[in-house]
C-alpha cells in the first residue's frame, strides 16, 4: 500500500497502470523472503496452496489486464465500505483469527473457497493497495485459519499474484525497470524479513493488532481518495 501510493505520486505523468507495474517486481522480492521464512517454519498445506497459487498467477493476469484498459475508481466506494465493515467485525469478534477453526475439509468447501479466492484475486490486482488484508481475511473467515497460518499462506500466495501480475505488465512495457526496483527491493527485502520473523516471535495477538493497522490506514487512504482528492 505504501509503496504502490509513493509511486503514484511521484511520476504522476504515467498511467496508473505502469506504477503499479512497476511496483510489482520489488514487491516480489520482498513477498519472497517473507514466504520463504514462513514456509522454514510453519506447516504449510502445500496441496491447497499449490493449487491456490496457480489460479492466484491467472486471476491476477487477468486482473492486470483489466486495469490496464479501465480506471479502478469505480471500486474504491466498494472497497471502502468492506474494509470498514471488516475492521468493525474484527474489532467486535475478539476471538476472530486467533485459533485454527473448524477443519476445511477438501470434497466440502475447497471447490467454494477456490472460487472465492480466484474472484478475490481478480479484485486485488485490479485495486493494488493492501493485497495481504484480503488474502488474510480469505484464509481466516473462509478456510479457518489462524492469523500466524492464514499470513503464511497469504504471502506465499502473494508470490503467485506478482509474477502474474509481473507477466503482463513486463510484456506490456508497463514497468519502468529504471525507477524504484534496484533500492527499493532491497529495502522489501529487509522489511520482509524483520516483519515475518517478528510475525512468527510474537503470535496472533500481535498480528490481529498489525492487521487492524494496515486496515485502518487502507480505510484512510481509499476515504481521502474517495472524499478528499478530485
Amino acid at each position: 500500500m505504501v509503496q504502490t501510493s509513493a509511486t503514484l505520486i511521484t511520476p504522476p505523468q504515467y498511467p496508473i497502470a505502469t506504477p503499479q507495474g512497476t511496483t510489482k517486481i520489488p514487491s516480489l522480492f520482498g513477498t519472497s523472503i517473507a514466504a520463504f521464512q514462513y514456509a522454514s517454519k510453519l506447516n504449510i498445506r502445500w496441496k491447497l496452496l499449490m493449487l491456490m497459487c496457480s489460479i492466484a498467477l491467472a486471476a491476477a493476469y487477468a486482473g492486470s489486464v483489466t486495469v490496464a484498459m479501465v480506471s479502478n475508481n469505480f471500486m474504491k466506494p466498494a472497497f471502502f465500505i468492506i474494509l470498514t465493515v471488516v475492521f468493525i467485525y474484527t474489532c467486535t469478534k475478539k476471538d476472530f483469527g486467533l485459533a485454527i477453526g473448524k477443519s476445511v475439509t477438501e470434497k466440502k468447501k475447497i471447490p467454494g473457497a477456490l472460487s472465492w479466492h480466484c474472484s478475490w484475486v481478480f479484485m486485488m490486482a485490479l485495486l493494488d493497495p493492501a493485497p495481504d488484508v484480503f488474502l488474510i481475511l480469505f484464509f481466516i473467515g473462509i478456510l479457518g485459519f489462524d492469523f500466524l497460518i492464514a499470513s503464511a499462506h497469504a504471502k506465499l500466495v502473494n508470490v503467485a499474484t506478482n509474477i502474474g501480475s509481473i507477466i503482463f505488465f513486463s510484456r506490456s512495457g508497463r514497468i519502468l525497470y529504471h525507477y524504484p526496483c534496484p533500492w527499493l527491493s532491497v529495502i522489501l527485502q529487509v522489511l520482509s524479513l524483520g516483519g515475518s520473523t517478528l510475525a512468527i516471535l510474537k503470535g496472533n495477538r500481535f498480528i490481529r493488532v498489525f492487521f487492524l493497522l494496515v486496515i485502518t490506514a487502507t480505510i484512510i487512504r481509499f476515504g481521502y481518495d474517495i472524499f478528499v482528492k478530485k
